[in-house]
């Protein structure tokens, strides 16, 4: 009897976008108009590596940056919530599915002390250079044409789970919490029995409506939140059955 709780990390484990949030350290925490206009859509960490590009010429140093980003707030009951998991970590594994990186994530866990609730953190490498420029790569390669190329949640949970199944583990419940368009992919591959939980009033909780109107309704049940709290007595519920 375990249950696998997979969170996205932007706008559901915190309150804002981490990518974005980053910009505070540029001069006069703007990018220049040029530089903003380069995103193409489906290629963002590619943008983005432009971005910490123009931080690092600009003179912004880890530091800084550590300071920025363990500033941005926690979406509200989350703290609640990741407290409340790591009580539990006997029946509850956990892991994290993110287009962020893997150094704003680890800054922001580790400075509020939740590094130990997650048992993997599947998201795009980024390290610092000799020279202190914070670099990033795509997260791996897919063919899934309903992506964005640096990342598939749906590749990454289907492998987490095919080498758990190797290990001899399997899940009761898989429950997944997001917000975000590049959520419903791996949503619809949950099954009947586990359960999406969208944020409400985000991309994901329109996506899964809508599939709905067009007569292919994912297969999962679907609870949407808006706080921690709601997660935390579904997952209480859960836990007494």
């Amino acid at each position: 009897m375990k249950f696998l709780l997979v969170f996205d990390f932007d706008h559901t484990i915190i309150d804002e976008n981490s990518d974005t949030w980053i910009v505070k350290c540029a001069p006069g925490k703007k990018l220049p108009s040029e530089l903003r206009n380069s995103y193409r859509p489906g290629h963002w960490t590619d943008y983005m590596g432009r971005v910490l590009a123009y931080l690092g010429d600009s003179g912004v140093r880890e530091e800084e940056m550590r300071r920025t980003m363990v500033a941005i707030p926690f979406t509200a009951g989350m703290a609640d919530l990741l407290a409340f998991i790591g009580e539990n970590k006997g029946l509850l594994d956990c892991i994290i599915i993110s287009d962020s990186n893997t150094v704003f994530i680890d800054w922001i866990l580790e400075a509020a002390g939740f590094r130990k609730v997650f048992d993997k953190v599947f998201t795009n490498p980024a390290a610092f250079t000799s020279t202190g420029y914070l670099t990033v790569q795509n997260c791996h390669a897919h063919h899934c044409a309903k992506c964005p190329k640096n990342l598939c949640k749906r590749k990454v949970l289907e492998e987490f789970l095919d080498k758990k199944l190797e290990q001899g583990a399997s899940y009761t419940q898989i429950v997944y919490i997001g917000d975000g368009g590049n959520d419903l992919c791996p949503v619809t591959f949950l099954k009947k029995g586990d359960i999406a939980m969208p944020r409400q009033g985000y991309p994901l909780e329109k996506k899964i409506s809508q599939l709905s109107q067009d007569l292919s309704p994912v297969a999962c049940a679907v609870l949407v939140w808006s706080s921690g709290a709601e997660i935390m007595s579904y997952l209480k519920l859960l836990l007494k059955e």
